[in-house]
């Protein structure tokens, strides 16, 4: 057995939403990049590619790591460039999007070579979090601003808008949608292709996927555009699990277990927004709060039932933690960092990362 704690990654359970993807490409004509900000393990990547067009990034790092690691089209975006990376990332990129309309032309030279994009903010998203909301009031996010665009237009032959995030309901999508044909039509007759971004959860459960595909088609034809999506979470989404072991048990007006993992270390978007981890299928007599192991008195995965009482040694598999949690996992007290494994379809394991002593120490100086 391999030792607790690690990221399991299944392929079966992957491959579930690359048909679905590979379903929406042959219907929509839409492509499909995948958004390394969610979910960047590599390991898998000559997996994912037969059934995605390339990756799309936020860092140079993250175009770097696109273009070697996944090939096909690499797409870079940041929300602002620096002027000591520009050049490598025109390097590693076929498309680079601006955030602003000053970035565009402040790096006009040194992105001549390939193809230029523009982000546009339609001042509406589907986000519950002020946090995580591109259209938040100030937002830096993007131009909103016909007339700070129609000067540039001849400098770009593409936008990128991306304002739906952990959407699953289509008809607020549809909705949405529609907002931006209103308010940036003019600009999108004019453009090439347009990226409608990530957040769209299309491989979920009874999502209606051919009304999705017809709608995105409609897009395509009505401004003559080749559509993209960039989907993280609908990527990976149900993929993985993170195992870890049960070390102590305690009881405080409630069962508590301690495990060898830690939400602020290893899940932490679950501490960010204040939400539960997953444990599959949470029934039974026995209900405990699973903490984690480090010093931080939140530090709590959540409260879950289980069939059997749980005792020192037991291993407990928390559901769907591929997105946003290799790529932001971290050395918070020195908790040992997951592994990351791969379940391949014929039911066969493999460890393809450990991490160690050294790995916390050389990430230090």
């Amino acid at each position: 057995m391999i030792q607790t704690p690690y990221y399991l990654i299944d392929k079966s359970k992957l491959l579930q939403n690359m048909e679905k993807i590979a379903t929406l490409r042959e219907l929509s004509g839409a492509k499909a990049l995948l958004a390394l900000k969610c979910f960047a393990t590599w390991s898998v990547f000559d997996f994912m590619r037969d059934y995605m067009d390339g990756t799309t990034s936020s860092s140079l790092n993250e175009v770097r790591l696109g273009h070697e690691r996944f090939g096909k089209e690499t797409h870079a975006y940041s929300v602002a460039y620096a002027d000591y990376e520009i050049d490598e990332v025109v390097s590693h990129a076929d498309k680079i999007i601006f955030n602003s309309t000053g970035q565009l032309t402040r790096f006009e030279k040194q992105s001549s070579g390939i193809i230029r994009g523009l982000r546009l903010n339609p001042g509406v998203s589907s986000s519950s979090f002020d946090l995580a909301d591109p259209a938040r009031p100030f937002s830096r996010l993007g131009e909103w601003d016909l007339a700070n665009v129609e000067p540039v237009m001849e400098l770009i032959s593409g936008f990128m808008i991306h304002n739906n995030c952990e959407n699953g309901d289509f008809d607020l999508f549809d909705k949405m949608l529609g907002d931006i044909e209103q308010k940036f039509g003019p600009l999108l007759k004019m453009a090439e292709w347009v990226s409608l971004g990530g957040g769209i959860h299309f491989t979920g459960e009874n999502y209606p996927l051919e009304k999705f595909a017809e709608r995105l088609k409609r897009f395509s034809g009505e401004f003559g555009v080749q559509v993209y999506l960039e989907p993280g979470e609908a990527s990976i989404t149900k993929s993985t699990t993170l195992e870890v072991t049960v070390l102590d048990k305690l009881y405080n007006g409630k069962d508590l277990v301690v495990v060898d993992s830690s939400i602020e270390a290893h899940l932490l978007d679950l501490l960010i927004y204040r939400e539960s981890a997953k444990v599959h299928p949470n029934q039974g007599p026995h209900r405990y709060q699973v903490c984690g192991k480090s010093c931080l008195a939140g530090d709590i995965f959540g409260e879950f039932n289980f069939e059997n009482e749980l005792n020192i040694g037991d291993r407990i598999s928390l559901q769907d933690t591929a997105g946003y949690t290799m790529v932001k996992k971290n050395w918070f007290n020195g908790v040992q960092m997951p592994a990351i494994a791969i379940r391949e379809l014929d039911g066969s394991l493999r460890t393809v990362r450990e991490f160690d002593y050294t790995d916390y120490e050389q990430s230090l100086s």
